[in-house]
């Protein structure tokens, strides 16, 4: 495949208006869901989605996928990982990827970074936002990063410091949020309790991920009634997977229950996380862009694009991914080529 913009049937129209009954058992009323107000899409694919692959993809390649979706409309893309090149080698150029992207005004450039020699790192490669990343599960802790949820808080306390006086924006992702494949269903009260402790470093956002994709909508509402009154919405993001097909129906209720309109999504629905076993499956971009669209949301995406950018990553992987979107559009061309 290439990267040519693909043709298929309509896009959902924003303003396409979805009735709904309502069910009496909701936890959050409707009323926090503000439809005027723009999804913000992270878009994870570069890092979350290539520290994953068992190919190392080249320097070039990772630039003009950066470089493709920085034309579809995502507000911000996580581009790269300033961890140990040893820990993560698919992501051991990201100094070099960060030199080499054509950087699109209004769109926000973040890495992973784990230590103050990452942060020098990304300080050389001008950065705009860093993200540091813990769990709310001990046993998987230790499995990714070799220390407690206590000890990676405390070994963030001098990089969190150190972006803020350089001006960046910190990220604080909080995975197994919901489920974790070594110790089972996370109680709500240890995610609030986590997110606690990034607040009090001075995160300015929390992104909770679904890593093994286990959580349904029942979850995610418990989940949101317990952090919803410790944070604001503008600066909590969702990040699911689609492990057990699950991850659309999340991102629905928590925009429409919870008036959460941040997520963190991947092209193509590449990646998921090297250290959970089964979390096979980031959500694709195009296909949660356009399942809000078709909702009702206000979404700056352009889902063609995204598909286009994913078919250039297939061609570098040299495998499909699993987009249901790109699959759709494939399916209506081969249609429309038949005499």
């Amino acid at each position: 495949m290439n990267g040519e913009l693909p043709t298929g049937p309509p896009r959902p129209m924003a303003e396409r208006r979805h009735h709904r009954r309502r069910n009496p058992t909701m936890s959050t009323p409707d009323r926090h869901r503000d439809v005027s107000r723009p999804i913000r899409i992270v878009e994870v694919g570069p890092r979350d989605g290539l520290q994953n692959e068992p190919a190392i993809v080249s320097t070039e390649a990772k630039v003009s996928f950066v470089d493709a979706l920085s034309r579809t409309g995502v507000a911000e893309i996580e581009a790269g990982s300033f961890v140990a090149p040893r820990a993560i080698p698919q992501l051991a150029d990201s100094d070099e990827v960060f030199r080499k992207i054509d950087r699109r005004p209004g769109v926000v450039y973040s890495a992973l970074v784990p230590n103050e020699r990452g942060l020098e790192r990304a300080r050389a490669a001008a950065v705009d936002k860093i993200a540091v990343f813990t769990a709310a599960s001990d046993t998987f802790t230790r499995r990714n990063i070799n220390c407690t949820v206590r000890e990676s808080i405390e070994r963030f306390k001098p990089v969190v410091s150190g972006a803020k006086r350089d001006g960046m924006i910190v990220r604080g992702y909080i995975s197994t949020a919901a489920h974790c494949p070594f110790e089972g269903p996370v109680p709500p009260s240890r995610v609030v309790e986590v997110m606690r402790l990034l607040l009090d470093l001075g995160v300015d956002e929390i992104s909770l991920g679904d890593t093994i994709g286990k959580a349904a909508p029942p979850d995610v509402r418990n989940l949101l009634d317990a952090v919803k009154p410790e944070i604001g919405r503008t600066a909590l993001s969702l990040h699911v997977h689609d492990t057990y097909g699950m991850a659309i129906a999340n991102a629905l209720v928590a925009w429409m229950e919870y008036g959460i309109d941040s997520f963190d999504t991947s092209a193509g629905g590449l990646g998921g996380c090297p250290y959970a076993p089964g979390a096979s499956g980031n959500v694709a971009t195009e296909d949660i862009v356009y399942a809000l669209k078709a909702s009702g949301a206000a979404v700056a995406v352009d889902e063609r694009l995204v598909v286009a950018a994913a078919r250039q990553m297939e061609t570098a992987l040299k495998r499909s991914l699993s987009s249901r979107l790109s699959l759709v559009y494939q399916r209506h061309a081969a249609y429309e080529a038949v005499p």
